[in-house]
């Protein structure tokens, strides 16, 4: 067994009855990928050890999981964000062939390996943070060559770095082209070609949607849902960012994994999702890229008791930023949560909102030894600054993978 020794272990126990459910002076046990135990150093005996690494005080959390990214893309919209600087109107930057349906361009057209080389240097910057767990969607492509090209990457990115990547279709993104003015005809090419041949080559862990006003309504997005269920799939959904649709009721009815960015979630809404344990994933980066108000509705996910995610939201028009220890900051100063609240939503509730929390996301045995070692004493630090305080160690199933 190989052995983390004299660490500070905010474990993210979600039964325990203190915050971060950190012990003092602890060691970590870990032997084939899993954690076998984490006992008090005064009980620790250095038996039957093949490596003792001594973390002299360092702080020990879950790795992190960022359960909502776009990370894989053709090109960039750096020359939007500058005319938008400038004063040029989204719409107008749209009319001139700008916005989402310019990166579909340049993510049909690029190949495979060029998506790759692109995608890995931002998934390498989230790793470099302490990611170990990261969630990639479609919804580029927008055609069936570019989708599942999209999702092949995703997965091949899986298979080269030492991370867990999970693959959402999210083909129900926006309206390509060519179905300008038929959008009920593309959710049935949705429903009756991209989903079924996604899965079939067993490319998507989930489906996704956007359900909004100006992508998809709510009895389209049910339609997706129905054909991801007849799948066997768990579906997630961009809900309430802009406005109050109502999709967050509807994503409840299916049992959503979660429902993202939810800035108009109502209670009604809340309640709903509270009881069918859909976790709520709050996406500060989008929130500060695009200089949006209002906020999600803090008040009432706490109050409901809604497992509250963190993510990046990673992508290159709302939100090119690659750092999830930003987000966590970004969570406390522009959502007011607290750092605990912050911890957990990058590690227990981000493993929850993709249906992996009986493998990741809290440290306890039994658990897979994904963790991180960081330069720090206490786990406030990791909201309170970034770019400063990195890791240590980066642990992925028990093996030391720095990046």
């Amino acid at each position: 067994m190989d052995w983390w020794i004299n660490a500070r272990i905010a474990t993210l126990d979600p039964d325990a009855q203190h915050a971060y459910g950190l012990l003092e002076n602890h060691a970590l046990g870990v032997a084939h990928g899993n954690i076998e135990a984490i006992v008090p150093m005064s009980e620790w005996d250095g038996g039957a050890s093949d490596n003792i690494t001594d973390a002299n005080g360092r702080l020990i959390t879950p790795g992190l999981v960022d359960c909502h990214t776009h990370l894989v893309y053709g090109g960039d919209r750096a020359a939007e964000f500058e005319m938008r600087l400038q004063g040029v109107s989204y719409a107008d930057i749209a009319k001139q062939g700008g916005g989402i349906i310019s990166t579909v361009r340049a993510t049909r057209a690029a190949s495979e390996k060029e998506l790759l080389q692109q995608s890995e240097k931002r998934l390498l910057a989230l790793l470099r943070e302490g990611v170990t767990t990261v969630e990639i969607k479609s919804g580029y492509g927008l055609d069936l060559e570019s989708e599942l090209k999209m999702l092949h990457v995703a997965r091949r990115l899986g298979q080269r770095y030492p991370v867990n990547v999970r693959t959402t279709l999210l083909a129900a993104h926006a309206l390509p082209p060519e179905y300008a003015g038929r959008s009920d005809d593309y959710i049935s090419w949705i429903c009756e070609e991209a989903l079924p041949m996604a899965h079939e080559q067993k490319l998507a862990d989930a489906v996704d949607v956007f359900c909004e006003s100006i992508a998809f309504t709510p009895e389209q997005c049910r339609r997706v849902f129905e054909a991801a269920q007849k799948l066997g799939l768990p579906v997630k959904g961009h809900m309430e960012q802009l406005t109050l649709s109502g999709g967050s009721q509807l994503a409840a009815e299916f049992k959503a994994l979660s429902v993202d960015h939810v800035e108009y979630l109502d209670e009604a809404g809340v309640q709903a999702i509270a009881a069918s344990g859909t976790v709520a994933t709050l996406l500060p980066g989008a929130f500060y890229f695009l200089r949006e108000t209002q906020r999600p509705p803090m008040d009432l996910l706490r109050k409901h008791k809604v497992a509250m995610a963190l993510a990046t939201d990673l992508n290159p028009g709302s939100c090119p930023l690659a750092s999830m220890r930003l987000m966590m900051n970004m969570g406390c100063t522009f959502f007011g949560m607290t750092p605990e609240e912050t911890l957990a939503g990058v590690t227990r509730h981000g493993a929850k909102a993709l249906g992996m929390q009986d493998r990741i996301g809290h440290l306890a045995p039994g658990m897979a030894a994904d963790f991180i070692v960081w330069d720090c004493q206490h786990p406030a630090q990791l909201s309170y600054e970034f770019g400063v305080t990195g890791p240590h160690q980066r642990v992925f199933h028990g093996e030391i993978h720095n990046v």
